[in-house]
């Protein structure tokens, strides 16, 4: 699309905010956008209860915990309203090769030096014989091997969190409504643009109802009824790197304590989540309808899911990839109305954040191109890192058992990922951008867990004779079998910190 420029932007304040859709997405740009400026703005959410949201979404990352402080949010509420619980990192299992299992924490493994991270270290030390499985040197992989969490003061445990979506929703609901916004029921019969400018000028409801606005921000899903229906904005498919086109998805019963972390595992072609709440666990499967068809999907997931089904089966049909604009005129679009990668890393509500975020810190009194712009280039730059980040774990398997892993292995990958992965298998290096969502020990983790073992280490690690290097490694594996082993069970905690009513 070609870039608009000042003068196709009529100079109009921003007054009126109209958000089209709920869900997640809709509610908690509603929240933010009327926490911080609700006394400034009138703010419209136009929902219809006749359309579902997918809410499957029930993990995230580790910069919602900022968020919701940012949002003054009290984390025991809002877990007990969502029956929320603690996340640590990701259990992959059957992703290098069937059998194998790799953890993908959040926070710091060990301590770098200011020449060069952890793992050179940790690389020579594994030369001399000196080391045990890079996991033993994070905090939060120990204790989720434990199934023990914390809130401990300065030695805190970096973590996310596990919750029922729907309930989040409704929660951030609640704050969007206590600081002003309206809601109004009905669907959208039609989107109405201004001649001149092509901007959007307001939403018809079926009912008749015309809901008028400056900033319109797209919630609707994977319809995406304002950004593609009314302003025709492209979507860029990223479906030959990313396979997956499919999920089923059904809650259980709980029969077991609740574990810190996400389960993802591979299967013949896909992968399945477990995700654990209080009081019952969110499951799916996730595959390439090019490789298994939905029944033999089914067979699969039925035959891991353990516990009584306490929810209706959902079927979801997904493209993966982004739209070419995230904002374009006056609409701004969140969630899967801007973008789907995939669920796998969790990054589909962290991505729905980022946008709020973005947008809150570039708030327009009136929209101009270059705002725009620069909105679009932040977007664009953080969903291809999480883009490559979620293909890593594909391209780097060793599995050939199917046609569907043949294929992943046999893909060209995106330039910005095959340097990512030639910078790291030659030297032990890896790099982060500014405002990157994940960090240096997530590729080292992930790397790592996949197979990728450096070719080289950084030479200041030769620096150290082996009775050095074995103090300086255990001292860190000591620190983190230490704080874990001082934490109590992660289903005690949070049925001390934050208990739930049983639903």
């Amino acid at each position: 699309m070609t870039r608009d420029t000042d003068s196709d932007f009529p100079q109009t304040p921003v007054r009126r905010v109209v958000i089209a859709g709920g869900g997640t997405a809709g509610w908690m740009a509603a929240a933010a956008i009327a926490k911080v400026l609700g006394r400034h703005l009138d703010i419209t959410l136009v929902e219809s209860e006749q359309i579902g949201t997918v809410g499957v979404g029930e993990a995230t990352i580790p910069p919602l915990v900022t968020f919701h402080r940012l949002m003054e949010i009290d984390e025991r509420e809002f877990m007990a309203a969502t029956q929320g619980a603690i996340k640590l990192g990701i259990s992959f299992e059957n992703w290098l090769a069937v059998g194998h299992r790799y953890f993908h924490s959040f926070g710091t493994t060990g301590r770098d030096h200011w020449t060069a991270g952890f793992q050179h270290f940790w690389m020579r030390g594994r030369e001399r014989g000196l080391t045990s499985d890079y996991a033993d040197y994070n905090v939060e992989s120990v204790a989720a091997r434990e199934k023990r969490f914390a809130h401990v003061p300065k030695t805190g445990l970096n973590y996310a969190y596990h919750f029922d979506a729907s309930l989040y929703g409704k929660f951030m609901r609640g704050i969007a409504e206590r600081h002003g916004t309206r809601r109004i029921e009905g669907k959208i019969a039609e989107v109405q643009l201004h001649e001149d400018s092509g901007f959007i000028r307001a939403l018809r409801l079926e009912s008749g109802d015309v809901i008028e606005g400056d900033l319109f921000i797209d919630c609707t899903g994977f319809r995406a009824l304002l950004i593609d229906g009314a302003l025709g904005v492209g979507f860029e498919d990223w479906s030959h790197w990313l396979f997956n086109d499919s999920a089923q998805a059904v809650q259980t019963a709980a029969v077991e304590d609740a574990a810190p972390y996400t389960s993802a595992i591979a299967e013949e072609a896909g992968w399945q989540w477990r995700i654990p709440l209080q009081h019952r666990v969110g499951n799916g499967i996730v595959y390439s309808s090019r490789h298994m068809d939905d029944a033999r999907a089914r067979e699969i997931f039925d035959g891991s899911l353990r516990g009584e089904e306490t929810s209706r089966r959902l079927q979801i049909r997904f493209r993966p990839g982004r739209r070419e604009l995230s904002w374009h005129r006056n609409c701004v679009a969140l969630g899967l109305a801007g973008s789907f990668i995939e669920p796998l890393e969790s990054t589909t509500i962290h991505l729905i954040q980022r946008g709020i975020t973005r947008l809150m810190q570039c708030f327009p009194a009136a929209i101009t191109a270059s705002g725009v712009a620069e909105y679009n280039r932040q977007m664009a730059e953080e969903l291809i890192h999480v883009r490559d980040f979620v293909i890593l774990h594909y391209a780097l398997t060793h599995r050939r058992d199917t046609e569907y892993w043949r294929a992943c292995n046999e893909m060209v990958l995106p330039a910005t990922l095959q340097h990512r992965i030639d910078l790291f298998r030659e030297t032990g290096t890896v790099f982060h951008q500014p405002n990157e969502l994940f960090a240096e020990n997530s590729w080292i983790q992930v790397m790592m867990g996949q197979g990728v073992m450096p070719r080289q280490h950084h030479p200041s690690a030769d620096l150290m004779g082996d009775a050095e290097l074995a103090h300086f490694l255990n001292a860190a594996r000591d620190h983190a079998a230490r704080i874990a082993a001082q934490l109590p069970s992660h289903q005690a905690y949070l049925e001390r910190y934050c208990p739930t009513a049983r639903h």
